[in-house]
């Protein structure tokens, strides 16, 4: 599985880099903050939601410490996605959140 540290995330982003980000955190956490740019799709309605993604585009998956992620990137791997899990979820990260 492809991995992506929260800081090399981050610093991507700062040199204006797009990503496909998808947050699978429940909706009590994600009112919490997410970062800008992600989607939210949680974590159970992933197999349901297939059909918002694109096998065509790179995504980056993110939850709260990196465990759901990780479940989420094998998922969606096994179903022939791109997808890279954000290490250390939303505990490590030290951007901006909305």
């Amino acid at each position: 599985m492809k991995e992506i540290t929260t800081n090399d995330l981050q610093e991507q982003l700062e040199q204006g880099t797009s990503f496909h980000l998808i947050d699978v955190r429940e909706d009590d956490e994600v009112a919490q903050g997410m970062i800008r740019t992600a989607i939210h799709i949680p974590l159970g309605e992933i197999p349901e939601r297939l059909d918002e993604m694109d096998k065509d585009k790179s995504y980056i998956i993110i939850c709260r410490s990196g465990g759901r992620s990780s479940r989420a990137c094998e998922f969606l791997e096994a179903q022939g996605y791109d997808v890279t899990n954000m290490v250390g979820g939303m505990l490590a990260w030290q951007g901006e959140v909305e």
